[in-house]
């Protein structure tokens, strides 16, 4: 047990504090930075703060509900999801960078929170935890896709990365339903977006 407790802890200390890798080749890599006005690196580098946050927040959601997992086949799906966020999270640290900004201040803050959630969600069992994990999937969907249309057009580089991690979002929320998640109830979704709006406009400014 204690040594389990260590290593969730490490995990821990290593998403927030330590630079992420990824396997796969950071999306749009090969194309040229476009030139921005000032303004539209700033606007650019704190949407990809705002999703390198949702990227913590994923990696702590994701580390909770499979702690309370009961079922291996849903831990082992819940952690292939966590490596892929991983690779998020490089990407959206390598973008920011790129364009000058910083992550946000609140990230261990962020990432207790969401730890704290997927535990939660987890202990109703795991059909309400895989629905718990579709209904925040599709919420990050949406906010990618509300990104996508906010992101300079010709800032190509940052676009690729958004939209690969759209596609990839759709992917996790598939197989949650796919494994069986329960549809939340309404109120619910309710409190889940109320909340991602408040974490996501304290994050473009903080």
């Amino acid at each position: 047990m204690i040594d389990q407790l260590i290593l969730e802890f490490d995990k821990a200390l290593r998403t927030v504090f330590a630079p992420a890798r990824s396997v796969r080749p950071v999306p749009g890599d090969e194309l040229p930075d476009a030139a921005l006005e000032d303004d539209e690196r700033r606007h650019a580098a704190a949407l990809m703060r705002v999703n390198h946050v949702g990227e913590i927040c994923a990696q702590a959601l994701y580390q909770g509900q499979a702690l309370m997992s009961r079922d291996p086949a849903i831990r082992e799906s819940l952690q292939q999801a966590s490596d892929e966020e991983t690779e998020h999270l490089a990407w959206t640290e390598r973008r920011i960078a790129e364009l000058g900004g910083r992550k946000s201040l609140l990230n261990p803050l962020w990432y207790g929170g969401a730890l704290a959630v997927g535990m939660a969600a987890g202990r109703f069992g795991d059909r309400w935890n895989l629905g718990f994990l579709a209904e925040t999937e599709r919420q990050v969907e949406a906010h990618l896709k509300s990104h996508l249309e906010s992101l300079p057009a010709q800032d190509r580089k940052s676009r690729a990365i958004v939209e690969q991690m759209k596609a990839d979002e759709v992917e996790h929320a598939e197989t949650a339903l796919r494994l069986g998640a329960q549809e939340l109830p309404a109120p619910v979704k309710g409190v889940m977006k109320l909340a991602a709006r408040v974490m996501t406009r304290t994050t473009y400014w903080v």
